[in-house]
């Protein structure tokens, strides 16, 4: 078996075979294992060098006990590892695949009355392995003609393209819903949970307090707690105004580059909360009265 599959295949074959084992059930993302992972990259290395060390100790093996035959023996050792394969099936498939050929001594028979520049051309008949391609590729073209544009049954890539298009806007949308720091002024919404309102808090007083208040009645910015806005009283004009900030020239300044959208509507919500407190030095009101479905 040794003469049949030499070392100098084996070797690299068994060492692609590993690589592509641990590529598979290595999760390395987009980049091979053993650049994610130099020590996978030492692992192969040492699996390299045991696959030759094996390679030499099985040769040296042989070696041993070759020597160890009388003349004889070697004689019949070396009839039997010198044998190849003749593949003698495979060999016969070939020869139908290929079709009749005439040798180049008969050439003279097949050649046709045309002659360019010296250059002779043969009446060969096509090999029946480019004939069976041919008709095999036309029943794959009637095939498909007739499941795609007669009666429809499959998609096409277009068809496939929509569906695609259709569920990876479904995909984004329920991944949204959990992933939070993706929100914009188009897909806030009202956060009710505890922690969120907390954090909210905390970066009111971190932020707000200087131009709202603690208890929001408004300093040189307006009463958090009544029910006048002047830029919006719900979620997505409240976060607008956060982000993008006042009106020109005399608003608040913008915070979307201090704080990340997560942050934006926990604070917003937060302060929507403050409908419910009752300030001590309440400023007066300022912007329109805003009701929950008023709409600018």
């Amino acid at each position: 078996m040794k003469n049949l599959i030499p070392s100098y295949v084996r070797v690299p074959a068994l060492f692609f075979i590993i690589s592509g084992l641990i590529e598979f059930f290595v999760d390395s993302g987009d980049k091979p294992a053993f650049i994610e992972y130099p020590i996978i990259m030492l692992f192969l290395v040492l699996v390299l060098f045991i696959l030759i060390a094996i390679e030499g100790i099985v040769g040296a093996i042989e070696n041993v006990l070759f020597q160890s035959l009388d003349d004889a023996g070697k004689a019949r050792y070396i009839a039997n590892t010198s044998k190849t394969p003749q593949f003698n099936k495979l060999k016969a498939l070939y020869a139908k695949l290929k079709g009749d050929e005439k040798p180049i001594e008969e050439e003279h028979e097949i050649i046709l009355d045309h002659n360019y520049d010296g250059i002779k051309e043969l009446d060969n008949n096509l090999p029946p392995w480019w004939l069976y391609s041919w008709y095999a590729s036309m029943v794959f073209a009637a095939v498909y003609l007739f499941n795609f544009h007669v009666i429809g049954t499959s998609d096409t890539q277009y068809d496939e393209l929509e569906k695609e298009y259709a569920q990876a806007k479904i995909d984004i949308a329920e991944y949204k819903k959990t992933a939070k720091n993706l929100v914009d002024v188009n897909t806030v919404e009202l956060l009710t949970e505890a922690s969120d309102l907390q954090i909210g808090k905390q970066i009111y007083t971190d932020n707000c307090v200087a131009c709202h208040m603690a208890d929001g009645g408004g300093g040189i910015g307006p009463n958090l707690t009544d029910k006048y806005w002047i830029l919006g009283g719900d979620i997505k004009s409240v976060f607008k105004t956060i982000s993008e900030g006042g009106r020109s020239g005399k608003g608040m300044i913008a915070w979307k580059k201090d704080l990340k959208p997560l942050e934006m509507a926990q604070v917003a919500s937060y302060v929507l909360t403050m409908q419910n407190i009752t300030p001590a030095n309440p400023k007066d009101p300022e912007g329109d009265l805003w009701e929950a479905n008023s709409a600018e």
